[in-house]
């Protein structure tokens, strides 16, 4: 089909690639195929349908093509309005950013509604039904549109993190509504790979356990994360050759700012039909989606149970973002973890969000886990937020 005209002022960045004008927008759920040719930013949200297997094909799973795609020689800044098509001249100023107030936001569930979704999950644990899983809060703040009509600046958001709260993962994918091509808002500071092929080698490298100093991790994080490495061992065997998934780093720790995380890393080779396959990017996602991380073990138990215990979807918020490259044989994707994203809602209303969780096994304790969340949550809403009493006349 013949492209059409590049929506303006639309851009994605992630993994060395800037993008701009984007022409066209694909449910991969239809025509995964398209992802075999061309470069595409994806963004899967969390929210999974089982099937009645035992992990999950995502409920919304889309990607973008753009006109424009260039190396991104300004990897920590994003476009600025008015910037060339082909990425040239692009670069970022946090200091456009208007967050909404700190006192607006409001969580999904309180300090005693979480503490009580930790006990409920301690007692599937007890009951045999799961060994893990991850439960999550949705923090969200009222953000309007502007008075032109201007969507919230998302390169101004990028620009912000990516000088206060720089990620190996960072991503963001703006395209404004109002457009032939189908509208996203995404701004992610992750630190996780979700998966990364190079041709047939497939890699993923969960995070589990999290503290604010390399001595605060646990033997409960290590616990932890030894648990989610073997899921993600597993759901790699789905699609790679047998004998070839082994786990290349186990527990390693990583400094980011304001917290240190245990981090592995596991890798496979895909079998030949799944490399061959037209579909294969469908297949990987059916085998290892939602991310492991930030699901639990067993997977398709720990997806049941988080959806009795969050009030709220989670959208892009645990799900994966980043890029296909068709033609190179290459793929880059992101848990989508410390991530905003915003929606409008009607007559000019807005809201943006932001995720913040903790897995939860047997040794959690209901207020530790509490703080967790706050712990993830409290740097980047903090930069997206401004104070209180500074507002509009």
């Amino acid at each position: 089909m013949p492209d059409l005209a590049p929506e303006p002022s639309s851009w994605a960045r992630f993994s060395g690639r800037l993008a701009t004008g984007a022409v066209e927008c694909v449910d991969l759920a239809v025509s995964p195929e398209r992802l075999r040719a061309g470069l595409w930013f994806v963004v899967a949200d969390f929210e999974a349908d089982l099937g009645g297997g035992t992990t999950g094909r995502p409920g919304r799973a889309r990607a973008w093509r753009f006109a424009h795609v260039a190396d991104d020689a300004a990897r920590g800044a994003a476009p600025r309005e008015g910037a060339r098509r082909d990425g040239t001249g692009a670069g970022g100023d946090g200091a456009r950013w208007v967050g909404p107030p700190s006192d607006a936001w409001r969580t999904s569930l309180g300090r005693g509604a979480y503490q009580e979704a930790v006990a409920r999950v301690r007692e599937r644990v007890r009951e045999g039904d799961v060994y893990q899983a991850n439960v999550c809060r949705v923090l969200a703040a009222p953000l309007p549109v502007a008075d032109d009509g201007a969507e919230p600046d998302a390169a101004a958001l990028a620009a912000l993190l990516a000088a206060g709260n720089p990620a190996p993962h960072a991503a963001a994918i703006h395209v404004p509504a109002g457009g032939v091509v189908d509208p996203v808002w995404v701004v992610s500071a992750s630190p996780e790979l979700y998966l990364a092929l190079d041709h047939d080698t497939l890699v993923s490298g969960p995070i589990k356990g999290t503290a604010r100093t390399p001595g605060g991790l646990s033997d409960k994080d290590r616990a932890e994360n030894v648990m989610i490495t073997d899921l993600v061992r597993n759901d790699l065997q789905r699609v790679c050759r047998a004998g070839s998934v082994e786990v290349s780093d186990l527990l390693a720790v990583e400094r980011h700012p304001g917290l240190a995380h245990l981090v592995s890393r596991v890798r496979g080779l895909l079998t030949d039909d799944v490399a061959a396959a037209p579909d294969l990017w469908w297949r990987v996602l059916a085998a290892t989606f939602p991310p492991g991380s930030v699901s639990g073990a067993p997977k398709s138990s720990a997806l049941r149970l988080i959806a009795e215990l969050e009030p709220t979807p989670r959208g892009p918020y645990c799900g994966a973002v980043g890029w296909v490259d068709g033609d190179a044989g290459r793929a880059e994707l992101a848990v989508g973890i410390r991530t905003f994203w915003w929606e409008r809602g009607a007559a000019g209303t807005g809201t943006l969000r932001f995720g913040t969780g903790a897995g939860i096994t047997w040794g959690s304790d209901p207020e530790a886990e509490w703080r967790e969340t706050q712990l993830k949550a409290e740097r980047l809403v903090g930069l997206a937020s401004r104070p209180p009493t500074d507002r509009p006349a």
